[in-house]
């Protein structure tokens, strides 16, 4: 079996990002209060609000960051042009099905169906675009220096996204809003936004939808042998080109749903909109262990939570003034400081001889 897509403790592993988590808190908290006053500008529900957001964020952070890791995991490849997979399936999705549904009055009269044919149409854009991408500009490249094909990938990132701006515009698209999503859920005493409990109960289904598609089908199997030795891989049989369309398509699909999950959340799309959620998902990636599924899914969760969490927690309690704009430097921050103590990422290994 691949070690990238090696099974890990995820107890230990959970308790121990727990007991890490609530040991920074706790001390964080005890300074701010006692050497600096702070501490008594959010209730209990502040900090519970800040949580569910960071976890709807980091949700959607770990959907686009498996794309990253797979496309590593199997050609250490970094795809800069996922982000553009994001947005295009979204955009796509919102311009041709989404607002004629909403101004047909059928989004509000049959809400599950209109969510599941903006998304299917929003995954089958994003897929397109991927493997179009994967067949004329990285498949060529297969066996050239890494440098070629990322340098590649940044070309077609700009590619996309002006294409894109051609074919739609440059202005800010409105979202269709679902009635049906409107208001709070109470969830034991607490209440959530129903957009963000959505966004965290489908993230969280596809998650582990993906895990079994690569660690229990035939399928998987194949793309955790490409991922270990392409050359042995096709000596065994696999079609190690159509294996590798899978994984870009895979990821491409997850991008696609995360788009349409980030619009019911913010309401707009544009053609610009893949870069920033794109950057961040590839330092969840990064943050997890890039080539790792769980450790994409655990970075995207852990910097979602940490970008809600940490302006209110690290610089408003050192008296920062406007902390919320100031999340991407704790967020980039985190990544420093675990490219420093453990560049494998949280739940990375290091391999004992360099894979070739």
């Amino acid at each position: 079996m691949s070690q990238r897509f090696k099974d890990v403790d995820y107890v230990n592993l959970v308790l121990w990002l727990f007991r890490a988590a609530i040991i920074v808190i706790v001390i964080w908290g005890t300074v701010a209060k006692i050497f600096l006053g702070r501490g008594n500008a959010y209730a209990t529900k502040d900090w519970i609000d800040f949580f569910v957001s960071g976890l709807s964020q980091g949700s959607l952070y770990a959907l686009i960051a498996l794309g990253y890791t797979l496309v590593y995991g199997v050609l250490f490849m970094i795809n800069f042009a996922h982000g553009e997979f994001f947005m295009s399936g979204t955009m796509t999705a919102t311009v041709f099905v989404a607002l004629p549904l909403s101004a047909s009055g059928y989004l509000d009269q049959y809400p599950l169906m209109s969510m599941l044919a903006i998304m299917l149409t929003a995954m089958v854009t994003s897929v397109s675009v991927a493997l179009l991408t994967e067949r004329i500009a990285y498949r060529p490249l297969r066996r050239a220096p890494r440098l070629v094909p990322l340098i590649t990938a940044i070309g077609a990132s700009f590619f996309w996204q002006y294409f894109f701006r051609g074919l739609y515009g440059s202005s800010l698209i409105p979202f269709p809003e679902l009635q049906a999503l409107q208001g709070k859920y109470n969830i034991f005493g607490v209440e959530i936004l129903k957009t963000r409990a959505v966004v965290v109960v489908a993230s969280l289904i596809m998650l582990a939808g993906l895990y079994f598609f690569v660690m229990r089908t035939k399928t998987g199997r194949a793309i955790r042998a490409v991922a270990e030795d392409k050359d042995v891989a096709a000596l065994m049989g696999i079609n190690v080109d159509r294996t590798i369309a899978i994984t870009f398509a895979t990821g491409a699909a997850m991008a696609g749903a995360a788009g349409i999950l980030y619009g019911l959340v913010f309401r707009q799309v544009n053609f610009f909109m893949g870069f920033v959620p794109g950057i961040k998902a590839f330092t969840a990636a990064v943050l997890g262990g890039i080539g790792s599924i769980p450790g994409a899914a655990l970075g995207g969760l852990f910097l979602g939570i940490i970008e809600a969490v940490g302006p209110p927690l690290f610089l408003e309690g050192l008296g920062i003034p406007g902390g919320h704009q100031l999340k991407d430097v704790i967020a980039f921050t985190m990544l420093v400081l675990v490219l420093i103590f453990r560049p494998q990422g949280i739940i990375g290994e290091r391999l004992a001889e360099k894979k070739a």
